[in-house]
């Protein structure tokens, strides 16, 4: 991935992206091709892996892969209108762009087909996410044979992290009469976690 060195994040900021993501893409190149599926997966940094599953009949788990996997993580984006930069109105040179926070994660795919790996993997998937909601739904809320059921429908997935790439183009390029009107334009559509993110990003090249 191309980063140019004021799009660069620190490695805080990228492991915060990487525990905070929603659904991000897993993508394999195997002996049938390409192949890609969007799913959630959780992040242990201790462990440096990412896990998630697929469901048994997605034939992406059986193929043969070649060489390391693929996730694709993102954080918010946001068009970017040349509108919005003071310098339109000094010189004109400007165009469109697109904001935005990725994360590429380069490792070997393995497989899990153990009830016990994948009922952790669902427990600590579900505890992630259901956490800070005033009435959090646990698996233990469902019967104990329905989720076995649905256990045995999913296969589990676990990508080592021997690589990161991470990109946060968040206009740090632009001089700084052009950020305040990127923050301006975004607010005025009701991007605030966009208008929220440049701001926060300011300076930092």
């Amino acid at each position: 991935m191309y980063v140019p060195a004021h799009f660069e994040p620190d490695d805080e900021a990228v492991h915060r992206l990487l525990s905070e993501h929603g659904a991000v893409e897993l993508i394999t190149a195997t002996t049938d091709g390409l192949m890609a599926t969007t799913l959630p997966m959780s992040y242990d940094r201790e462990a440096g892996v990412l896990r998630g599953h697929l469901a048994r009949q997605n034939d992406q788990w059986r193929a043969e892969v070649l060489g390391d996997a693929l996730v694709i993580a993102r954080g918010p984006d946001s068009y970017i209108s040349p509108s919005w930069y003071a310098s339109k109105a000094e010189h004109g040179k400007v165009v469109p762009t697109w904001n935005y926070l990725t994360v590429h994660v380069h490792g070997p795919l393995t497989v899990h087909d153990d009830s016990g790996w994948l009922a952790a993997q669902v427990a600590a998937l579900t505890d992630h996410h259901e956490a800070g909601r005033a009435h959090p739904w646990s698996v233990a809320d469902a019967p104990e044979r329905f989720v076995a059921g649905q256990l045995r429908a999913i296969v589990g997935v676990e990508v080592r992290v021997d690589r990161l790439e991470a990109k946060f183009k968040l206009s740090q390029n632009r001089p700084s009469a052009d950020i305040d009107g990127v923050v301006a334009g975004l607010t005025s559509v009701g991007d605030h976690v966009g208008a929220a993110l440049v701001s926060a990003h300011r300076g930092v090249k």
